[in-house]
This record gives C-alpha cells, structure tokens and sequence, in this order.
C-alpha cells in the first residue's frame, strides 16, 4: 500500500536536537530523600552538565538488534550490527549539539549488499539532556516516590514535556522537524545527581504524519577508566520501540567497552 511505505519511510529516521532554554525548576515538592523535588533536580542538572564532557572524550563498541515485529509480536525479521560509537559535542551559535557517530569496525565483512534498515534511532542514549539547564524550562517535573534498583534507593522523578515549547527531542520527516511531546520517568541517586534508569514514552498527537507510539528504556551502568579514581555512569543499554497503523518495530542498542581519549581543540581567527 502507497500509505504503509509512506509511513515507512517517516519512520526510519528519529533524531535529537539541542536547543537553548533557561533553568526551571517546577513543583517544590519534598523528594523520597528528604530533599526538595528542586534540589533534587538542580543537582542533576550540574551533574547532567559535567556528565556531557565525560561523554564527549569516551568512545565505544555498539551493538544494535534492529527488529520488525509481527501483530502478535513474534519477530519475522531481525538483523544486528557492530559499531565504533562516540559522541560529537559541539557549540554553534550559542546552541548545544550532539551528535553521534557510527562507524562499521575495519574488521566488519565486506562485499555484502547493502540493505536498507528497519529502523534507525538516534539519540536515545542523549536523552539525560531532559534535566540539563538548557533544556529544563521546556518540562514539567514532579516526584514519585523511590525504589531501590540494584541495592541503591533511588528517587523516581516524572517528566512531562510542556506543549509549544522548545524539545530536546524531535521527528524528522523528509526535512522537516516536528517537536515530540514525549514524557517519562527516571531513577537519579538524590545525593548525587546520577541518573541510573530513564523512560520516555511518546502516545498520541502525532498519528498525522504516521507514528502512533514510541517507547524507550535508557540504562546506565558504573564505567571506570585506568588512571581514574571514580567510575562514571555511562549508557549501557537502550531499547526502542515504534509503532505506526500497520507496523512495529523494535530496536536494543548495547554499549560495551568504553575508552576515554583526551580532546585538545584550538579555534584561530584568520586575519584579513
């Protein structure tokens, strides 16, 4: 059907964008913790902010399950891939960037034809960037309670995008963006800042121009370094599922074997 490959296509694409916001801080509720819902949160902000320059000297090894799944959920079609992944942080334009890089491993079989994905999802392991200060104002946030993950007691926090304001996430359609209204809930350390498990869910509103829901689980996991004293919680794991009128697909990135390299950048201004 001519409608079915449309939606196809508008759905191999989903990007993350960056935008600029000034930090809110809503609902001065009290947290699990003791904390104020607000400390609670302007901790993970600065910790969020010192996290992106952790993330930007690491590289690692992704792998990716990219699968299509039947009405019933049985899968009838799968493949997986191996990739050199970083990500690219950058300012332009007083805008925060981030942008990631694949790269198929030297060792990776050649001379297969190439085919066309199932389904690609970009920037999910970004999607922390909801509690960064410059993207805070565009959320509503509101506690629920704790649960402990792992042996740790964690404080659940909501997460509600605000209609009509700026979102750090987005759907590409053949050139054009259209801003998700997505929501969810992560798990942060209240003492520290640290997020160790994030959802976003994306429902209704956007059946127009073919995506009828899209689910994401992000998991972070404690990385240490040689020559570090302290570990830094790094993406782990993301699965990603999307849903049009006819299709289904799922997507379970793994991230594993994480390096740290030293970044030194120069910026000259040419004289005229």
């Amino acid at each position: 059907m001519k409608n079915n490959s449309k939606i196809s296509s508008i759905l191999r694409t989903l990007c993350f964008l960056g935008s600029i916001a000034a930090l809110c801080l809503a609902f001065p509720e009290r947290s699990a913790a003791g904390d104020s819902l607000d400390a609670v949160l302007e901790r993970t902000g600065k910790y969020v902010s010192s996290f992106l320059e952790v993330i930007s000297e690491t590289n690692c090894t992704e792998r990716v399950l990219q699968e299509k799944l039947a009405g019933n959920g049985k899968v009838v079609e799968r493949r997986e891939s191996t990739f050199d992944y970083l990500v690219i942080l950058s300012m332009s334009d007083g805008e925060l960037n981030l942008v990631e890089s694949r790269i198929v491993p030297g060792d990776a079989k050649q001379g297969k034809k190439a085919r066309a994905p199932l389904l690609i999802s970009n920037g999910f392991s970004t999607l922390f960037l909801v509690f960064h200060p410059y993207y805070a104002a565009g959320f509503q946030f509101s506690g629920e309670g704790e649960e402990t993950l792992g042996g740790r007691t964690l404080t659940k926090i909501h997460f509600q995008h605000i209609p009509g304001t700026r979102s750090p996430a987005a759907l590409a359609v053949r050139g054009r963006e259209y801003p998700l209204d997505f929501y969810g809930t992560a798990w942060i350390d209240p003492a520290t800042g640290v997020i160790a498990r994030l959802t976003a869910n994306v429902d209704s509103g956007m059946e127009d121009v073919g995506l009828r829901a899209l689910r994401s689980d992000m998991r972070f996991a404690p990385v240490a370094f040689h020559h570090s004293p302290e570990s830094f919680w790094l993406p782990a794991q993301a699965t990603v599922e999307v849903e049009s009128r006819h299709q289904h697909w799922r997507n379970t990135h793994q991230f594993s074997g994480y390096k740290r390299f030293a970044v030194d950048t120069k910026e000259q201004v040419a004289e005229k």
